[in-house]
C-alpha cells in the first residue's frame, strides 16, 4: 500500500484490532521476568502479563536498531513512500535512540522519527491520529508536523495501586516525594516533559478516581480519550465515570500493557487524552 506508513512500539498499548485496523507496524519491547525474555504482545499477552505480575517483579528492554530496521524494510516492501515511526519518550526508555540508530542507516525509503515524550495511550493516541491523516493521504512532512503539534496537547494521569513497581523500577523520576507516605495515600501520577511526575496526592482510591474524573472533565470538550486498565477490578466504573465525556472521535479503552505496567504496576488506571488546539494554553 502507498503513502506514508506508521510504525510504532509496544509500549503503546494499542490492541491488535486497533493495530491492524490502522495498518499499523508495531516493534516490541523485551519483558524480563528473571531469565524469561519475552516480547512484548507476541509471546505475552497483557493478561499472562499481569497473572505472572503477581509473583516476580519483571524489566524491560528497549528493541534493538536491528529491530526498528526490519519494520521499516516490512514498510517498505509492503509499498510504503515513506515511515513515521513514533516512540515511547525517550526520558524513560532508550526505545527512540534504536530507532533513530535504525533510521540513519536505512536508504530504502524516507524514515522519520518522532520522540512522543509520551506513553501507552497518550502514545497510541498519536498514533491513531497520525495513521488516520496517513490515509488520508497526508505526506511525511505534513504527518510530522501534526504530530509535533498534538504531542505538547497530550496529557496522561494515572491512579496506581501503590508506588512499589515504579520505585523498584527506577522510573519514579518527579514522583520521589510520594515514597515516604506510601500508607497514607493514593497517589495521581501525571507524564510531564515525558517523565513521570506527582500530580496529587489523596487519601484513598475512590477519592483518587473521582479527582481524575474531574480533572479529565475539566478539560474537556476533548479531541481524543482513552483508558487503560492496569488489571483494576473497578475498571468498569472507571470507565461508566467517563463514558459520557465530550470527545471528538470516540472513547478507546484498552488493556495497560507490560511495558508500562512493569513500572506502575496492578490496579492502575490510566487515562490518556488530546485536548483541542485552541484549548492547549490552559489545559492541564
Amino acid at each position: 500500500m502507498p503513502g506514508v506508513h506508521i510504525v510504532t512500539d509496544s509500549a503503546c498499548d494499542l490492541t491488535e484490532q486497533l493495530v491492524k485496523e490502522h495498518n499499523l507496524i508495531v516493534v516490541p519491547l523485551t519483558i524480563r521476568f528473571g531469565s524469561d525474555e519475552l516480547e512484548d504482545r507476541r509471546q505475552l499477552t497483557p493478561a499472562e502479563f499481569w497473572d505472572r505480575c503477581r509473583g516476580d517483579l519483571p524489566q524491560t528492554a528497549a528493541p534493538s536498531p536491528g529491530a526498528f530496521q526490519a519494520a521499516f524494510q516490512q514498510a517498505a516492501d509492503e509499498g510504503a513512500d515513506a515511515v513515521l515511526c513514533l516512540t515511547i519518550s525517550s526520558k524513560v526508555s532508550g526505545t527512540y535512540g534504536s530507532a533513530m540508530t535504525a533510521a540513519d542507516t536505512f536508504t530504502a525509503v524516507p524514515v522519520r522519527v518522532v520522540d512522543t515524550y509520551s506513553l501507552t495511550m497518550g502514545q497510541g493516541l498519536l498514533v491513531i491520529a497520525a495513521a488516520e491523516e496517513a490515509a488520508a493521504g497526508a505526506g511525511l512532512d505534513e504527518l510530522v508536523a501534526a504530530t509535533e503539534d498534538r504531542i505538547p496537547r497530550t496529557r496522561i494521569y494515572g491512579v496506581l495501586g501503590g508506588l512499589e513497581h515504579l520505585q523498584r523500577g527506577g522510573r519514579i523520576g518527579g514522583a520521589r516525594a510520594l515514597v515516604g507516605s506510601l500508607l497514607n495515600i493514593k497517589p495521581v501520577i501525571q507524564l510531564k516533559d515525558g517523565e513521570v511526575a506527582e500530580e496529587s496526592k489523596q487519601r484513598t482510591r475512590a477519592k483518587a478516581l473521582a479527582y481524575l474524573n474531574a480533572k479529565v472533565r475539566a478539560d474537556a470538550p476533548l479531541e481524543r480519550l482513552a483508558v487503560a486498565d492496569g488489571a483494576c477490578d473497578d475498571f468498569p466504573d472507571v470507565l461508566a465515570r467517563l463514558a459520557d465525556i465530550d470527545t471528538e472521535h470516540p472513547l478507546v479503552a484498552v488493556d495497560l500493557g507490560p511495558v508500562v505496567g512493569t513500572h506502575a504496576g496492578p490496579n492502575t488506571v490510566g487515562v490518556c487524552y488530546i485536548v483541542p488546539a485552541r484549548a492547549a494554553g490552559t489545559a492541564g
